[in-house]
């Protein structure tokens, strides 16, 4: 059976974080397996707390995984400090994963960050460049690029050219009716288009959909392949999110619809 590690946050909600990434690899038919990053009290209704772990048991984690199990793709979540993205990029280039899928956490969907201002710098200048993808939202792309979006093309470009082979930019916090996210790999450009789903139940989102392309990843589809099935796959699990109704606030996504 193929293998995928998340490196990220947890989150005791169970929505989003090592948990949503768990699920979604379970759901898209491969082993999961976990580094913890960080621990937040999280719910539906926000983020309360947030502890980071050492960098020593974040390290021995990843040993833990590559002496043993190895995995056929690595995902990154919440990465909050300088160092621990550095800690994480290091073991990346230790370890020579190729298929890397980073989903460059900032915010969580009730508005509280989980990534440091002086992270961001850290994470440009030596995780993405290591990644075989980068699944940034709008948000999270103007902070990368350091401007507002208006052309998804032309900002695909530049996310592009700060190292990484491919890019994802979701447009999940678009407006129309269609949710339109742009795959760019340097060559061509290629939309993944689903109807917008209207509910308030979107937590984990951005976790699930990147798990979902690890996952598929290291089931060695190309990248093309892997991102139209986690496409396929978050639009569903967004649609039936309503038939659980978790929470006060934010619900998760039904990642077992």
């Amino acid at each position: 059976m193929k293998k995928a590690l998340t490196i990220a946050g947890s989150d005791s909600g169970g929505g989003a974080g090592i948990q949503a990434d768990i699920k979604s690899f379970s759901a898209n038919g491969v082993f999961g397996m976990s580094v913890i990053t960080a621990i937040t009290a999280q719910n539906t209704l926000g983020v309360t707390d947030v502890f980071d772990l050492p960098l020593s048991i974040i390290n021995s984690q990843i040993d833990a995984i590559f002496a043993d199990m190895g995995a056929d793709a690595v995902k990154t979540g919440m990465l909050s400090s300088p160092e621990i993205v550095v800690t994480v990029a290091d073991a990346m280039k230790k370890y020579g994963v190729r298929k890397l899928v980073v989903d460059p956490v900032m915010v969580a969907k009730g508005g509280s960050p989980l990534l440091r201002a002086e992270a961001v710098d850290t994470v440009k200048k030596h995780l993405i460049p290591l990644a075989l993808v980068i699944t940034p939202n709008i948000p999270e792309a103007e902070v990368l690029l350091g401007r507002s979006i208006d052309d998804f093309e032309e900002a695909a470009k530049e996310l592009r050219a700060l190292g990484c082979a491919n890019v994802i930019l979701k447009g999940g916090h678009g407006t129309g009716e269609q949710s339109r996210d742009l795959l760019y790999d340097g060559n061509e450009f290629i939309w993944l288009d689903a109807p917008r789903v209207v509910t308030r139940n979107t937590h984990g989102t951005g976790c699930t959909f990147a798990s979902a392309v690890a996952a598929w990843l290291a089931k060695d589809y190309d990248i093309t392949e892997a991102a139209f099935e986690a496409k396929r796959y978050i639009t569903e699990a967004i649609r039936h999110a309503d038939s659980m109704n978790i929470g006060r606030g934010h619900g998760p996504v039904n990642h077992f619809y």
